[in-house]
């Protein structure tokens, strides 16, 4: 899919040459049609033999019973091994104890942030903790130029940001065998409450009227920190000018306490087999093939994606990549959002709220317990079929 699709092409000459009687058709999809394609496919009978699939589809094709499981092949595979992944990526690959993906690639979102402007309000490490966090913000927000200017951008577009407070709070988000919204319970409310603070405090604008572009923002100091993933390095890297290339940096998530690292999402793609494949242990070659440490590695230099193998990680590329590190610390406390196929569903719900609550259209409380109605509408089929059971 998309450009992993496009430059995957450049390691299967290498796998076609171990394996002179294999050869791989290789179909790319963009990132917008896939899965309507596959499902198509699926109804139609006509899924291929293995694909990319992102990490929050794969309930979505269990319950349909399209995916093989595969740990039987791993556990005979010389290559792979399950110590060979960072635990809160292969979880998300695992559905009732079932292996149904190899981790091909992986991002997850830490904090880019402005080291001199950090610095001059008294921070020269980033944030450790939420106290930290909102200290830093305030000193930011009292001390900067007279111009408008925030200490963070926290797009309300976005729902990652307040699902990882609550994966940090411990919520589970949903309850009863995820067949109720729990939004509006302890934990995530905690998490959801610490999050609408910072448009309460002006530390983050509401909307993105404001930002036209993020990256000449940052370097402007319209704001000095925003959550985001790996594949920003390259467009900061590129997009920001000379003389701020040394004055901005990455760092894991804080955590709600110093005894508690900050969580966030373990996101990314995984390699998965089709039930419906008549050429399994060929495909089980490729998936070993590509998940190779020398082949991650070489994808990482081609696309930018970080290694699913922690052996890749030992590679010059990667631990000279000062803006790397925190993501390295950070793939070490991840986890997953719920494995229900509706959880796409709810996780706009979640952005939709966000925005009311962020705009002070609905206080926090309000805005919960509506999400939670929604929620439990969304799962009103899901929890007539566990019922059913």
């Amino acid at each position: 899919m998309g450009a992993e699709g496009e430059n995957v092409q450049q390691l299967l000459p290498e796998f076609e040459r171990r394996h002179p009687d294999i050869r791989v058709r290789l179909q790319i999809i963009p990132w917008t049609a896939a899965h309507e394609k596959l499902l198509t496919a699926y109804a139609g009978n006509a899924t291929p033999d293995v694909c990319q699939l992102g990490n929050t589809w794969i309930p979505e094709f269990i319950i349909l019973n399209a995916l093989e499981p595969l740990d039987q092949r791993l556990r005979s595979s010389a290559g792979i091994h399950d110590s060979s992944y960072f635990p809160g990526i292969r979880e998300t690959n695992m559905v009732d104890g079932i292996l149904y993906g190899i981790p091909w690639y992986v991002d997850t979102r830490v904090l880019f942030y402005r080291k001199d402007i950090l610095a001059r309000v008294g921070y020269s490490q980033p944030p450790r903790t939420w106290e930290e966090w909102h200290d830093v913000c305030q000193r930011i927000v009292d001390t900067g130029p007279e111009t408008e200017h925030y200490a963070m951008l926290l797009p309300t577009t976005e729902w990652p940001p307040p699902v990882i407070l609550g994966m940090q709070t411990g919520s589970r988000f949903l309850r009863d065998r995820d067949t109720y919204g729990d939004f509006s319970g302890p934990e995530f409310s905690r998490a959801f409450t610490f999050y609408i603070d910072f448009f309460n405090r002006r530390y983050a604008p509401v909307g993105l009227m404001s930002v036209t572009n993020i990256y000449q923002s940052f370097a402007e100091g319209y704001f000095a920190m925003y959550i985001t993933g790996p594949w920003n390095i390259g467009e900061f890297r590129r997009r920001l000018p000379p003389a701020l290339q040394d004055a901005w940096m990455t760092a894991p998530l804080p955590g709600p306490d110093i005894n508690t690292p900050g969580m966030s999402l373990a996101g990314g793609s995984s390699l998965v087999m089709f039930s419906a494949s008549s050429k399994k242990d060929e495909v089980w070659k490729l998936i070993e093939f590509l998940s190779e440490p020398e082949q991650q590695v070489r994808f990482y230099r081609i696309t930018g994606d970080l290694p699913a193998r922690t052996e890749a990680w030992q590679d010059t590329s990667l631990t000279e990549n000062p803006y790397v590190r925190a993501f390295l610390a950070q793939l070490k406390h991840v986890g997953s959002t719920p494995k229900i196929p509706q959880w796409e569903q709810i996780a706009m719900k979640v952005q939709d709220y966000a925005e009311i609550a962020a705009r002070k259209t609905k206080t926090v409380q309000q805005s919960l317990e509506a999400l939670d109605r929604e929620v439990d509408l969304i799962l009103e089929k899901r929890r007539w079929m566990v019922n059913a059971r």
